[in-house]
């Protein structure tokens, strides 16, 4: 039996490149069911989504999901995640993994070991995961989010920047010190509210990452390398296309299910 967690899933409506994402169609489905999907897969033992917004709600509960609905003001998912952890009165070492609502194809044994990462590294507040560098674009690219770590995997730093810079070019495409961030987390219930009471600092504005914050707070966040690809987000309706032949290759049941909430798994609602 793998580790007890809960999965909670922010999915706000409000998104300025994309708004409605949530419920946008992706292979005749509203994008929000994929990714409860990708939950149901998992071995979590509680699945929540955590929304502001009744559309999506609603969706979600016609698939037997379970919904907590939040404040509209949340500047992150992680402070959503926060709300809905302080208002259930969870355990402080309970593990919660956040899988953004707009991650549909995320694996999910990556949410799995995510939550065992977590459990296995006690001095770490949050955990988190990287993959290999795969060329010089991504490298240099300020959509890919870069880690650096220190021996025993705590995360040093995270930038849109090079990391580290090499001072000295080399020829070849191996960055064997830097790491691609994949953005999911895991956190303990009892770190929350002292997330949430942290203040936003200059590293996070300049950057926009909230996870600078736990940083810069002195907050340990452990970071495990894992192999293959990091599943493509929404972020724009240009991504549509390609998340769906994503979803196609990686998931094929998902694009022979009908509308809604056509088979879906069941989805947990309690703790065990």
């Amino acid at each position: 039996m793998g580790v007890p967690y809960t999965i909670v899933i922010p999915a706000r409506y409000a998104s300025s490149r994309f708004p409605g994402k949530m419920l946008a169609p992706l292979l005749g489905r509203p994008m929000i069911l994929h990714t409860l999907e990708r939950a149901a897969a998992s071995s979590a033992d509680e699945v929540i989504v955590a929304t502001d917004d009744d559309r999506i709600a609603d969706v979600c509960r016609r698939a037997g999901a379970r919904v907590e609905m939040t404040r509209t003001s949340h500047p992150s998912g992680t402070d959503r995640i926060a709300e809905v952890a302080g208002r259930l009165g969870w355990p402080a070492d309970r593990a919660i993994v956040g899988l953004q609502g707009d991650e549909p194809a995320t694996p999910p044994e990556r949410l799995d070991a995510l939550a065992a990462q977590l459990a296995g590294h006690a001095d770490a507040d949050v955990a988190t995961l990287c993959r290999a560098i795969g060329d010089e674009a991504e490298y240099s690219s300020a959509a890919r989010v870069k880690v650096v770590r220190d021996a025993r995997g705590m995360a040093l730093y995270f930038s849109r920047a090079p990391i580290p810079w090499r001072r000295d070019p080399q020829a070849g495409s191996a960055h064997p010190e830097s790491w691609l961030h994949i953005g999911l987390y895991a956190y303990r219930a009892g770190f929350l509210p002292r997330y949430t009471a942290m203040s936003a600092c200059a590293l996070e504005d300049e950057e926009k990452l909230e996870q600078l914050r736990v940083l810069y707070h002195g907050g340990r966040i452990h970071v495990t390398s894992v192999e293959g690809t990091d599943g493509q987000g929404v972020d724009h309706p240009d991504d549509v296309a390609a998340v769906e032949r994503e979803l196609r290759e990686r998931f094929p049941s998902d694009h022979r299910a009908g509308p809604l909430c056509s088979g879906l798994h069941p989805i947990r609602t309690s703790s065990r």
